[in-house]
Parts: C-alpha cells; structure tokens; sequence
C-alpha cells in the first residue's frame, strides 16, 4: 500500500503529501488529526503547527525558508506564504562531521575494458569530436560513409559524433574553456577511439590542441584539418576505419563496481526529489566510497542553503578552504553579471512542491549521502581522488552532465520527479522519484525510486538499484543510449547560468 503523508524529521513543522489532496479532506499524522484548508497536490507541504510571520519553516529538520504570514495547521505551505532566508555572500566555519562508512553491502562483480593507461571503461565507442562547430556538418557525413560501408560493425559500442557551436571567435577562459573539457572528452576512457576534426581557421587550433592534450596512444587519437584535404570526407572514413580495426580487438574483462566513477545529478526535480531518488543515491554513493570507489556531486548553485552541511563533511580544512572558494566564486559569478544569486528553484520545481532554494538544496545534497568531501574539483578537471568529490559546474542539466563526463565519470546517475529525456555522452541513468512518473515515461525512465513509497524498504531498494546499475556497467543500454539522445554542453562564460 502506498503511504499517503510523510514527516521526514521529528523537528519538521511541515508535511509533504504523497497523493493529490482537497480542502475538508482529513487525515492523521503522529496522532494528530488535521483538516486540510485549501486543495494541496502531491509533493506540496502541509503546516503541521501554527507558524508565525517570520519563523522557520523546517524540513528535513532545517529551515527552508520563513513564512510571509501567519500559517495556520492544515494549511498549504508554498510560495504564497513561504520565502527564502538566504543573503548574499557568506563567511563559513569549519565544524568537521566526519561518519564511519562501513562496507555493508559486497562490491559487485563487473565486466569492463581495460585500457594501457591503467583506466577503466565500461562502454568502447569511437567519438567523433570536433574543434569548432563549423565542421558538424562534415563529421556527420563521415560517419554516414563509414556505417555504409561497415554496416556490421556491432563488435564496438558505436560511432558517435558530439558537436557543438563553440571553437572560433573565443578568447581567453572561454577560449581555453572550450578546448579543456574537448580535451577531457579524448582522453575518457569509454572511448575507445577518437577522431578529432578541425576546420583549419577556427580560434581553436588543432595543432594546439594537440600539442597541449597530454599523453595519448596515436593508434587510438587521430586529428584532420578539413581545410589542408582535398576530399576531408574520404581522409575521415579512412581516419575512421583506422580506428575501428584497433577498438574492436578490445574485450571486456573481470572487474569490480568500485572501479567505476559515477556523477551525482537531478533535473526536474519534485516535492518527492529529497525523500525518495535522492536518498538512494546517497545510500548507492556511501555504499560505492565503502569500497573505495569514487563518486561526484555538482550543480553548485543547488547546494546554496545546504553547503554548511557538505563543508562539515568535508575531510580536512584544505578540503573545506577549496568548497568554501567554490561556493563563493560561484555566487560572485551571479553578483557580477547582474543576477540574483537565489533566483530558484525552477517553474518545474515549484510546480512540483519546491518553494525556496534551501529546500531544492537539502533535497539535491541528499545525493550526498554521509562520507567525506575528499577532494573540490574545478570546472574541466578530472578526477584523481577515491571517494566522494565535488565539482564547480552550473545547475544546468547539459553542462553538468558533460562536466561530470569530463572529470572521468563513467556514467551519470539522474534523478528527476517531472521527467527529462536528456542524455551526455556517457551513459545518463534516468532515476524516478514517484510511481506516476515511471509509469508515464518508461521510455526516459531507467529506474523507480518510488518504490519506496510503496513499503519497500531503503535497503531492498538500494540492492535493487546496484543490481540494475551493474547491468548497465556491464553493457544493457540506458534509455538516453537505446534513443540515442546524446549530447554536450559546455560552461560559456558570461552566457549560461
């Protein structure tokens, strides 16, 4: 039987309702019965005390914001009576909080690529990567000629080409922005192979990319200048079947669960975002650290109200120092183009019960779970410590997704309560947050955390989920791969918030 109301925190003056409710309805909570005021839709609050003008409305045991006027028990608690109680820039103190993670769960085993360097993947594409956008066009059709003439090639994971807008008339950060997180793309290790395409004039010049790209295996990158060829279809083909003779020697073999990096995200996000999807990532990222594995959290501007709560679970001071510098960078990011630094949460949010930026923070840092900060990573830097980690990149669903694909995440875990179709360009696992969702959009979904609202336990939950996540790993497809909505998004400075 689904529940129908629940109080999350015993200090909470707030209950979120669990199905559509109208005025003279009542119900009983902790003994308490309560007589509804007006309709209240699934995933919205509901006053389960008096709270006067000006005092805390709390959930998850914390404030997510004050009431506007008296509310009255039984009433609805949105933004008609609900605001935000967050400033502008903050001075924060380091109060370390610092859990015991216990493997209470085996690490599953898994099949992956092994690649020289040392790194893992779990899928063995050949990406298509372009410089600047002006050559989208002709990356297309190479690809084209190239699956016209090896039709059967089914012995790797696909040919994709990633294209974007960017790469000419850049300076600058936004210039070397630009060619970072390209950079990143060719060195992860899902693929197996890439071609990097240049037009020949663009600000982002294939030999400096090359020359500043690091190690690489030459047998695995290729690069073309469209501009220096005679026939840049014919020389990318060729480019191409280069490339998938040296992929499809490669073979899965034996690995661990842990192995395997996982980005941290939610998009869309509900009433239900905190209390059901987003605690299961919590739990699958405190069970994953247990074993020493690694996993990221991003979306910056969605953890202001709730950044105390990661600064405490920071490991040391240093780690606290730089996820002080992230959140505060980011809010002088809003100050100086002329932004409110709490314009949020979204249409969507609001729609489905979010009122204020505390309590889209409290529900997205549930994502969080209880291990350590062990390292702040930089937008367009790549993962280098175990465990968990936080990296600066906008609450943009695209550019997050792709920020985490370029740190090193092998595959994105994304949680929404209102549904998004959206992948990147590693595998993007749609989570639910409630039965309806899952039920309406199975095509987007991949797995339903509302499950727990039926009785099933977090527990039971959580196994389910490792046990659906190591088939991914392992080579079933996700729904964003079986539609093939795959895409990136890159951070231009001045211009995306």
């Amino acid at each position: 039987m689904q529940k129908e109301i629940i109080k999350i925190h015993t200090n909470d003056n707030v209950a979120v309702t669990l199905i559509d409710r109208f005025a003279g309805d009542t119900f009983t909570i902790e003994d308490q019965s309560i007589t509804l005021k007006q309709d209240v839709s699934r995933g919205h609050k509901i006053a389960l005390s008096a709270i006067e003008t000006g005092k805390n409305v709390m959930k998850y045991g914390a404030p997510i914001g004050h009431a506007t006027v008296d509310i009255n028990i039984g009433e609805h608690v949105h933004t008609h009576n609900t605001a935000t109680n967050l400033s502008a820039l903050n001075d924060y103190e380091y109060h370390p909080e610092h859990n015991a993670i216990t493997a209470t769960v085996a690490d599953p085993g898994v099949q992956l690529y092994r690649r020289a360097n040392g790194e893992v993947a779990i899928r063995n594409e050949i990406w298509v990567i372009p410089t600047v956008g002006c050559v989208n066009a002709l990356a297309r059709k190479m690809i084209e000629r190239f699956q016209k003439q090896n039709s059967n090639a089914d012995d790797i994971d696909g040919v994709y080409l990633y294209n974007h807008t960017l790469g000419c008339s850049q300076l600058g950060d936004d210039h070397l922005t630009t060619r970072t997180i390209l950079q990143d793309m060719v060195k992860h290790p899902n693929a197996g192979g890439v071609l990097v395409i240049g037009l020949g004039c663009e600000n982002n010049q294939v030999a400096a990319f090359k020359e500043t790209l690091g190690e690489f295996d030459a047998d695995r990158v290729k690069f073309m200048v469209c501009q220096q060829l005679e026939d840049e279809i014919e020389a990318g083909v060729e480019h191409l079947n280069e490339l998938y003779q040296v992929v499809r020697q490669d073979k899965r073999v034996a690995g661990k669960l842990s192995e395997v990096k996982f980005g941290l995200e939610c998009g869309g996000s509900d009433g239900l975002s905190g209390i059901t999807a987003n605690p299961l990532l919590g739990c699958f990222s405190d069970f994953l650290v247990s074993h020493n594995g690694t996993t990221v959290l991003t979306e910056v501007p969605e953890m202001f109200g709730a950044e105390q709560i990661l600064m405490n679970h920071c490991h040391d001071e240093n780690t606290f120092e730089k996820t002080v510098e992230m959140i505060n960078d980011f809010k002088q990011y809003f100050i100086a183009h002329d932004q409110p630094i709490y314009e949020n949460p979204s249409p969507g949010n609001k729609a489905g019960g979010i009122s204020t930026l505390e309590e889209k923070s409290l529900g997205c840092t549930q994502k969080a779970g209880t291990s350590q900060v062990m390292d702040v990573l930089k937008y367009g830097d790549r993962l280098t410590t175990p465990g968990f980690n936080l990296l600066s990149a906008p609450g943009n669903d695209a550019i997050a997704t792709s920020a985490l694909g370029a740190a090193g995440c092998h595959m994105v875990l994304f949680t929404t309560g209102r549904g998004t179709p959206y992948g990147g360009f590693v595998p993007t696992l749609k989570i639910a947050t409630n039965n309806e969702l899952a039920a309406k959009k199975p095509h987007w979904i991949d797995f339903n955390a509302g499950a727990l609202l039926n009785g099933k336990s977090m527990n039971q939950l959580l196994d389910d989920f490792i046990l659906h996540v190591v088939k991914i790993v392992n080579g079933e497809q996700t729904k964003n791969e079986i539609n093939d909505f795959r895409e990136l998004a890159i951070f231009k400075m001045g211009v995306t918030l």
